[in-house]
Formats: structure tokens, sequence, C-alpha cells
């Protein structure tokens, strides 16, 4: 668990604090920051879980360093049923997860920006199971937009 400085902190550090970089700290204002780990291979791994009557993801921003595929695991330690619905290119994710249960799931987020996962039965994301994966990173220069450059922080 971290305190809120230390939140606060790692939000700065990773760039997901200022003007023209993000207010994902803010808008997700509960819950930890978690950090994607890469393997040998390249791939990148992470545990999301549903802690016991929190009805909150840990961690509810997880950060990827880059592009690329990640491993999910996925586990339920509340004594009720949720799911998953996660973004991956090409097609969505979807994972059932009955009381005390885990999952896995292979993500492939190739470009940087935000990607919102969520358990959307009942009324879990209003009550707050909502997450986000920031893959961090610029955009390739095919893919930008033409317009005026924009200033950079």
């Amino acid at each position: 668990m971290t305190t809120a400085q230390e939140r606060a902190d790692l939000l700065s550090k990773l760039g997901l604090d200022g003007q023209n970089k993000s207010t994902l700290g803010r808008v997700l204002g509960t819950g930890n920051i978690g950090q994607a780990t890469e393997g040998s291979d390249g791939r990148m791994q992470a545990t999301i879980r549903i802690r016991p009557d929190e009805l909150a993801w840990d961690p509810s921003i997880l950060v990827m360093p880059h592009g690329g595929d990640l491993e999910l695991e996925l586990i339920n330690d509340d004594l009720n049923t949720h799911c998953a619905l996660l973004p991956s290119n090409g097609d969505r994710k979807f994972i059932w997860l009955v009381n005390h249960s885990r999952g896995r799931a292979t993500l492939n987020l190739d470009g940087p920006g935000y990607y919102w996962f969520s358990s959307p039965t009942g009324n879990d994301e209003g009550r707050g199971l909502t997450g986000a994966i920031v893959v961090l990173g610029d955009v390739p220069p095919e893919a930008r937009l033409d317009r005026p450059p924009q200033p950079r922080p």
C-alpha cells in the first residue's frame, strides 16, 4: 500500500500528473499504481487483483514502459463475482471472475496512451471497479496527425 505522498511522487516520476501529460492520477483517485515488468523476450507481465470488500482494482493504474504484449493475471479475492473487460488491439478481452478465482489474458497494446478496463457486471463500474493501463512512449511519426507542432512540456 502506498501513502498519498508516495502516490503523488510516483505519478510525478512517471509523468502522469502535469499539463499535456495527464491528469490520470486525479481521475482515478483511489488505489495503487503498478508497473509491468519486462521479461528477456520483451513481453511484459503484471498482476491485478480485487481485494476483499474493496471494490477496486489493485493496482488501479498499471503502467507499461512501452507498447507491446502484456501477460496479465487477474485475481478476484472478493466474496462476489466480477469480470474484467480488457482492452487489446483487434478485440477486447472478457474474463469472468467468480469469487476467489483467477484468470489470465494476453493483451496487445502497441501504441502509447490510456487504455481503460472495468467490470461491467451489475453496477461494478459505478461503484469504482474501473482502472487504466498507461502505455508510455511517443506516437511513431507515421501515426501522428497532420497539424502544426504542439508545445511540449
